[in-house]
């Protein structure tokens, strides 16, 4: 379920699956093209403006005129709404210029929390704070901030990486709502026509080229009332009420994945992936196969994963069918898949059987724990062989001695 979850919040691909959009982008490319060409020129001048006039109302109505140019086309609900006395914005993340398009209507500054300091952050119009050894001294030096009555308000994602913003949040971090006791929400749609948001690990000047390239990209920007915490709320209490609130608004699911679970997950299609390309590579091409073809043999696959499933199944019945079939799909063999589970240090979920009875809550245990009394298994040989079939011999004996060891 938090796969799937993952899957809808964030596009891991660019270009659309409709055959009809891609035909659609394909003969718009061209326009596309030099529509990217002539925004940079523009954009060069945007930042040159951007740099040489002061902080003001002017200067965001002249630099929110030239980014339209741009195609960044920008919209704002309730601006009264907007309490001057805050310190604190919190706003969901969906691409890497949004704390540009918040500057566009209000004076605010984000600070960089990642990436080193320099000629790029401050280009970005991200705020330096600079030298900073952890985690504590950041939040110090932004709670120092926040307490001093001439600065700028801050404005903060506690999502701390962007979604594609259609389908939920990512759990908020705590950390940002020990600035101070009141914050005020800001909602922040975005929608653009042919290609997705943003990808992955998409760098940032990658984003801001598709962001030319594309006829425009609208951001809709809603002023939510401030909200206060409360004496017994803890800073996590706080955090989730929020999110709820700002979902409520997106009309988006609140979710507890984090930032942690999104990158895990790239890492895992990463490590998938290149696994079932060599698979497919080994197998004959597709070229010239009808389509009734590829669906029937797509079936007879996943038969196939399934009986071998439960081949491994019948003789490590401890292991849950998804931790074996998600080994299967990388190893497609039912020996190694046995030999890595057999291997593998990782506690498993135990499955409950049918007609036993047992206490509330998960049980887990290791997969070498057994009721029953191990039989003895020999390390090794008595003697190292003289010749390697004598030595593969040894090494399949204690394979076979292994498997036994399962089965009972």
């Amino acid at each position: 379920m938090e796969t799937r979850g993952i899957e809808q919040m964030f596009d891991f691909q660019r270009l659309p699956n409709d055959g009809l959009v891609l035909l659609l982008l394909l003969l718009y490319s061209p326009v596309g093209l030099c529509l990217m060409l002539l925004r940079l020129f523009v954009g060069a001048h945007v930042f040159l403006v951007s740099c040489a006039l002061p902080d003001s109302l002017a200067r965001r109505f002249i630099v929110r005129i030239m980014f339209s140019v741009l195609g960044m086309h920008v919209r704002q609900n309730s601006p009264r709404s907007r309490d001057k006395s805050t310190k604190l914005y919190i706003c969901n993340h969906v691409t890497q210029f949004d704390h540009n398009i918040v500057n566009l209507l209000t004076s605010c500054n984000t600070p960089m929390l990642e990436d080193s300091a320099g000629f790029v952050c401050w280009a970005r119009g991200f705020m330096e704070l600079g030298a900073i050894s952890g985690q504590d001294e950041m939040e110090e030096s932004l709670r120092r901030y926040c307490s001093s009555p001439k600065t700028l308000p801050l404005l903060l994602f506690p999502e701390e990486d962007t979604t594609n913003g259609r389908a939920g949040l990512l759990k908020f971090s705590s950390w940002p709502f020990s600035m101070t006791d009141s914050i005020q929400p800001v909602a922040l749609q975005v929608k653009r026509p042919f290609v997705a948001l943003s990808t992955p690990d998409s760098f940032w000047l990658t984003e801001l080229l598709w962001t030319f390239f594309v006829p425009c990209t609208v951001y809709h920007v809603r002023w939510l009332p401030p909200v206060s915490r409360q004496d017994e709320e803890s800073l996590q209490e706080f955090a989730n009420k929020v999110q709820e609130l700002l979902a409520t608004e997106l009309s988006v699911v609140s979710t507890q994945i984090t930032k942690a679970d999104k990158a895990e997950h790239i890492k895992r299609k990463r490590h998938i992936a290149p696994a079932l390309e060599k698979t497919s590579l080994t197998r004959p091409s597709l070229q010239h196969v009808p389509l009734g073809f590829m669906i029937r043999s797509s079936g007879v696959e996943e038969l196939r994963i399934s009986r071998m499933a439960q081949q491994v199944k019948e003789v490590l019945p401890d292991i849950p069918l998804g931790i074996i079939t998600r080994d299967l799909v990388q190893t497609n063999c039912v020996d190694t898949t046995i030999t890595n589970l057999l291997e593998s240090t990782e506690v498993f979920p135990v499955e409950a059987t049918g007609g036993a009875t047992s206490a509330p809550g998960p049980a887990w245990r290791p997969l070498s724990s057994s009721a029953a009394p191990a039989p003895t298994i020999k390390p090794a040989a008595k003697s190292f062989g003289k010749s390697p079939v004598d030595r593969h011999m040894s090494l399949q004996e204690r394979k076979e001695a292994l498997y036994e060891f399962a089965r009972r």
